[in-house]
């Protein structure tokens, strides 16, 4: 059975291609790029070969066809201009046309702008969520980004750069003043990490508009502060649980999760 392979493709930096990634496309049968004039760079760089045709957002429901035919004679690469296919970029009607006329689709490891953006934050990394880019409308980006105010994990967004302070005020207004980081550039000769309060990048970026499309990073919505009982507060809380027949290890514990208070010091008091 011939295979669809998804193979990312650098971001900047043309060193940042795959062994595994140059010898499939030099074996396939044929390459869906997003832009031909722009993928021939990459191509010809490595000299590279095989034959091309385009699929991108305007003609990727036609050119499924075309596509398919060629996966009968032998293996196809989609690439995209830059970084993984799918993912904020064209691929997705390719995949799921492949799958249902029952070609392998195997996905091969590679640059993604989100994830490297990410990994060099500093902002948390165990949980995040990757949104794309953000509505252009002011009042739609207001709406949408309110979708997102409570959630906890770091949210990973596409901007363009003469769009960057226009979203970065407006998640101001929804968000607060969180930490966010925007990374310009990655991997490209004037990359750049720019961390701080979300006011603080738009001074910069006001004073400085950035070069070339950005991943921009922002901190979820802080876990609330505890809440601290005053000592009146813990003793009655103790007095009643205790009275109840709860053994006073077990009355602690309960009490803690609620006050603020360290168990221990909870166990310790004279009730």
């Amino acid at each position: 059975m011939n295979t669809l392979y998804i193979i990312p493709t650098p971001i900047g930096n043309l060193e940042d291609m795959t062994l595994r990634a140059l010898r499939t496309l030099r074996e396939c049968v044929l390459i869906a790029c997003e832009d031909t004039r722009h993928s021939r760079v990459l191509l010809d760089h490595y000299e590279i070969r095989t034959p091309v045709t385009s699929y991108h957002e305007h003609n990727k429901v036609t050119k499924l066809d075309h596509i398919l035919a060629a996966l009968t004679r032998g293996d196809v690469a989609l690439i995209s201009d830059a970084g993984t296919p799918t993912i904020s970029d064209p691929g997705y009607e390719l995949v799921r046309a492949a799958l249902d006329a029952g070609v392998k689709v195997v996905p091969l490891p590679g640059p993604n702008a989100a994830i490297t953006a990410l990994s060099g934050s500093g902002l948390p990394t165990d949980a995040f969520t990757y949104l794309g880019f953000p509505p252009r409308r002011p009042a739609k980006l207001r709406e949408w980004l309110r979708l997102y105010a409570a959630a906890r994990e770091t949210l990973i967004f596409y901007e363009s750069p003469h769009r960057l302070v226009e979203t970065l005020t407006a998640m101001l207004e929804v968000y607060g003043d969180r930490q966010a980081v925007a990374a310009v550039e990655i991997t490209k000769l004037f990359e750049g990490f720019f961390r701080g309060p979300i006011s603080t990048l738009i001074a910069h970026f006001g004073a400085e508009p950035p070069r070339g499309e950005v991943t921009l990073l922002v901190a979820g919505q802080p876990e609330p502060a505890p809440a601290v009982w005053d000592e009146d507060q813990v003793r009655e809380a103790l007095a009643n649980l205790l009275e109840k027949g709860l053994k006073r290890a077990a009355a602690a514990k309960q009490i803690a999760q609620e006050s603020g208070w360290e168990r221990q010091a909870i166990y310790d008091l004279d009730v």
